[in-house]
């Protein structure tokens, strides 16, 4: 995807946050779901956090310490922050050599694809924890997600050791679209599911375990989905 594809994502999804984080106090203390023990209030305060991290990042091209949110009014301090935050991401040179913990080569395009899609699965906590229909997610920017978890993070927890590396291939497979391989030799296992229920899935906002067709060795099919495959 081109980088004004990630921005324009990234601005809706913005736009739909800013618009749930003026809500009164007693509904920013709804629970999210997908993230146990986090109020809607600490939702927007972990956003706000990563957009200034991510933001000192792609501006200086090094390292920086993610700025812990504040105790009180995390809504509030998201919203200050996402103008600035979204100026920083247009006026990046996404061929710009930064600091990220993605493979080779390491530009600032990974900022604006890393950040797109962490807006969009948060705006989708946001509304689960509202009781709201989830927005509309484009089929070439889902794609892209699941390419963004099995490409990049599930290698990425592979080698931090944060999951077992498979001892069996497994394959998943959006219908009509791609497919990725995971693990040695040849796939003794498929996961096939329609691409929203994949994206999510992968991010644990959905239960591929049960919304997915499993084909082949499904115990081994079942272990990868443990993983964890995400942070």
């Amino acid at each position: 995807m081109s980088p004004d594809r990630f921005l324009a994502e990234l601005a809706s999804s913005l736009n739909h946050l800013g618009t749930l984080a003026r809500q009164p106090r007693d509904t920013l203390a709804s629970a999210v779901p997908a993230c146990p023990g986090w109020s809607l209030e600490q939702l927007f305060g972990h956003l706000g956090s990563i957009e200034r991290w991510a933001a000192a990042v792609a501006r200086t091209g090094t390292f920086a310490q993610e700025p812990a949110p504040p105790s009180e009014g995390a809504a509030a301090w998201f919203l200050a922050g996402t103008a600035p935050f979204l100026e920083t991401m247009k006026g990046l040179d996404p061929e710009k050599e930064c600091w990220n913990f993605g493979p080779r080569p390491r530009t600032a395009r990974f900022w604006l694809r890393r950040q797109a899609h962490e807006h969009a699965i948060h705006l989708v906590d946001a509304c689960q924890a509202l009781g709201l229909e989830i927005p509309a997610l484009a089929d070439d920017f889902m794609l892209d997600g699941v390419d963004e978890v099995l490409a990049m993070f599930t290698p990425r927890q592979l080698r931090l050791d944060r999951m077992p590396h498979p001892d069996k291939a497994v394959t998943f497979r959006v219908p009509g679209a791609a497919i990725w391989t995971l693990g040695p030799g040849p796939a003794v296992a498929s996961i096939s599911a329609p691409l929203p229920i994949m994206y999510l899935g992968l991010w644990g906002r959905s239960n591929l375990a049960d919304s997915a067709l499993i084909e082949g060795d499904a115990a081994a099919a079942l272990r990868v989905l443990r993983g964890p495959l995400t942070p």
